[in-house]
């Protein structure tokens, strides 16, 4: 595994954390993102998640480069799945390391938060209405008046 990675196939905590694990780490955090069965109050059966994969690699990477420089002795590491999942799979794992536990946990927060913010992957929520693209909004469909922000679906 690289620092990181897509893959179609399950993820493995074991190789994410490899890849943090080093002596000066005195600290160890892990984020895992699992498909729930529901999501906004509708029923979820399955999701898939799309990616432009080498512009979200490269985005992963860079991500992991700004914690390492910002947090003295961080690591940072992360695979994401893409393809069908099933509820109960994993779809996000995220790592990181650092010489004390404070530094650990906020490298690990800002690796899932920035790549639910930066990230090209898209999200397909299935469930008993049919499926839907979560965080996406048909530009020809206009918003009631006085919808607000807040209202709208946020990305994966």
């Amino acid at each position: 595994m690289t620092r990181a990675a897509l893959s179609d196939r399950p993820l493995s905590v074991d190789n994410v954390l490899a890849e943090v694990r080093h002596a000066g780490a005195g600290g160890l955090a892990v984020f895992i993102g699992t498909v729930r069965d529901h999501n906004d109050g509708r029923a979820v059966t399955r999701l898939e998640y799309e990616a432009y994969a080498a512009m979200a690699v490269a985005e992963m990477e860079r991500i992991v480069a700004e914690i390492e420089a910002a947090i003295p002795g961080a690591r940072a590491a992360l695979a994401h799945r893409i393809g069908a999942l099933e509820v109960g799979e994993m779809a996000v794992v995220c790592a990181a390391s650092a010489p004390h536990r404070p530094e650990a946990f906020a490298a690990c927060r800002r690796l899932i938060d920035e790549v639910k913010a930066r990230v090209p992957i898209w999200k397909r929520e299935h469930g008993p209405d049919g499926p839907y693209w979560v965080g996406w909004e048909d530009a020809r469909c206009a918003h009631p008046e006085g919808a607000h922000e807040k209202d709208r679906r946020e990305p994966h």
